[in-house]
C-alpha cells in the first residue's frame, strides 16, 4: 500500500512523561503536540495514534506490528531512551517509519548510578540504611570494604560501559572489560579474551549490553559459579540478561555477597505498589525500578537529543542516526520543494521516478538515494511550480510506501 502524506498541521503524541523539553521543541517546529504521563498499549495505541505523524515514548510503551499496521499517519517514531527493544524495527521499516533513540544523552547518569552502587554493596550501606530505620543500631566494620585496589569487570563496554571504567578507575578500582567486539580501551582500563577470564578476576561485575538473542539470560547459573566467591553483580542494561532465581539462589546460598539490579524480565506499566522478585529481601541487594537513565539532567539531554532528531527529520527528511532505516541528509536547496519516497529496494525503481521526473519536464535541483536490502529512501528537490504532479505520480508507483512533500 502506498501511504501519500499531504502539508498539514502534523500531530505528535508524547508518551511516558518524556520531558517537556522534547515538547516545546516540537511545539516550537509547529507541531500540534499532545504529552501524557504513562504508557499506552495494544488496541488503545492504536486508537490514540489516528491522525498522529509523531510518536515518541520510552521503554514501556510497546509497539508492535499490529500497532503500526493500524497507524496510517505515523511517519516517525522516537524512542526517548537507549533501548528500541520495544519497537518491532522491521515492521515500522517497512512501513516507511524510521525510529530514533538516545544512544548518548543518559551515559554519565547510568554510570554514576553504578559506581554508588559499587561503592554502596562494598560498604554493605543498604542493610544499615535499613537497619537504622527499623531502629537498629548494628555498628560492625565486617565484611565492609573500600573499594581502591578492588577489580571492576565490564561486559559491555560501549557508551555506558566505558564511562563506567573512566569513573571506576578515579577512585583506584583496577577495570577489566570485554565486548564481542575491539574496542579502544579509556585510560588504564584492561580488555581481555572471554567472560570467564573475567569473572574469574572481577570482584563486582557490571553488565551493559543491549537485547539480543545472545544476550538473553547470558548470565545464569554456570556464568554465576564462575565469579569469584564474594563478587557483587550489577544490572542495568536489560531485564532478561539475568536469571532472576538463578542469582537469588547465589545469593542466598552466601556464594556472592551482594547485588544492584535496575531492570527485571518483567517489569510494571507505572508505578504502582505490589512488585514482586525473589530478590527481594536478600542481604546486601539493592533494587531500583528503572531509574538508571532517569535523572532531570538525563531527561533533559534525551528529550533534547531525540526531539532534534525528529524535528530534522520531519523539516528536511534526515535520517542520520536512525537505527532501522538507510542514512540520508541532504541541505536544502532555497526556492524548491522537497519530495521523500520510500520504496521497495527492487531493480527499476530510480528508472520510474527519473521518467516521471523528465516526463514532467522537471530540473532536479539535489537529490540522494540510500538503500539497504529492504527499503530504498529517495530525497529529491525540485522547482514548487512541478512538485505537486512530481509527488503524486511518484507516490502511485506500485514500489513506493511512503511518499511525503515538504515546502
Amino acid at each position: 500500500m502506498t501511504a501519500v502524506d499531504e502539508p498539514k498541521k502534523l500531530r505528535a503524541l508524547l508518551l511516558e512523561g518524556i520531558s517537556p523539553v522534547a515538547r516545546d521543541l516540537l511545539a516550537a517546529e509547529g507541531l500540534e503536540v499532545e504529552l501524557l504521563p504513562k504508557a499506552l498499549q495494544g488496541d488503545e495505541l492504536a486508537a490514540k495514534l489516528e491522525g498522529v505523524h509523531l510518536l515518541g515514548i520510552r521503554s514501556k510503551t510497546h509497539v508492535t506490528r499490529e500497532v503500526l499496521a493500524r497507524a496510517a499517519d505515523l511517519v516517525v517514531l522516537g524512542c526517548f531512551c537507549i533501548g528500541t527493544n520495544q519497537v518491532d524495527l522491521e515492521a515500522a521499516k517497512a512501513g516507511g517509519v524510521p525510529v530514533f533513540n538516545a544512544p548518548f544523552s543518559n551515559t554519565r547518569s547510568v554510570a554514576e548510578l553504578i559506581l554508588s552502587e559499587v561503592i554502596a554493596l562494598s560498604r554493605r550501606l543498604g542493610d544499615f540504611s535499613r537497619d537504622v530505620h527499623l531502629g537498629r543500631w548494628k555498628k560492625s566494620a565486617a565484611g565492609s570494604h573500600e573499594v581502591r585496589g578492588k577489580t571492576l569487570g565490564i561486559v559491555g563496554y560501549g557508551h555506558i560501559g566505558s564511562q563506567v571504567g573512566v569513573l571506576a578507575e578515579a577512585v583506584g578500582m583496577r577495570v577489566l572489560f570485554f565486548d564481542i567486539t575491539p574496542k579502544l580501551p579509556m585510560g588504564n582500563n584492561r580488555p581481555v579474551a572471554s567472560l570467564p577470564e573475567l569473572f574469574g578476576e572481577s570482584d563486582f561485575v557490571t553488565l551493559h549490553v543491549p537485547a539480543t538473542p545472545q544476550t538473553k539470560e547470558m548470565i545464569g547459573e554456570r556464568e554465576l559459579a564462575a565469579m569469584r566467591p564474594g563478587a557483587c553483580l550489577l544490572n542495568a542494561s536489560r531485564g532478561n540478561v539475568v536469571v532472576i532465581p538463578a542469582l537469588a539462589r547465589a545469593l542466598a546460598e552466601m556464594r556472592l555477597a551482594g547485588a544492584a539490579i535496575d531492570v527485571y524480565p518483567e517489569e510494571p506499566g507505572g508505578n504502582s505498589d505490589g512488585f514482586e522478585s525473589e530478590l527481594r529481601g536478600l542481604s546486601n541487594v539493592i533494587l531500583t525500578p528503572h531509574v538508571g537513565g532517569s535523572t532531570e539532567e538525563a531527561q533533559e539531554a534525551i528529550g533534547r537529543e531525540v526531539g532534534s532528531s525528529l524535528a530534522r527529520f520531519l523539516a528536511s527528511g534526515a535520517t542520520t542516526h536512525a537505527v532501522n532505516f538507510p542514512q540520508v541528509e541532504l541541505p536544502k536547496t532555497p526556492a524548491a520543494h522537497r519530495i521523500l519516497n520510500v520504496h521497495q529496494n527492487v531493480p527499476g525503481v530510480l528508472r520510474d521516478i527519473n521518467r516521471i521526473v523528465s516526463d514532467a519536464n522537471a530540473n532536479i535541483e539535489a537529490q540522494v538515494l540510500a538503500t539497504d536490502p529492504q527499503v530504498g529512501y529517495l530525497v529529491m528537490d525540485l522547482a514548487r511550480h512541478l512538485s505537486a504532479e512530481v509527488h503524486e505520480k511518484v507516490a502511485a508507483l506500485p514500489t513506493s510506501i511512503r511518499t511525503r512533500i515538504l515546502d
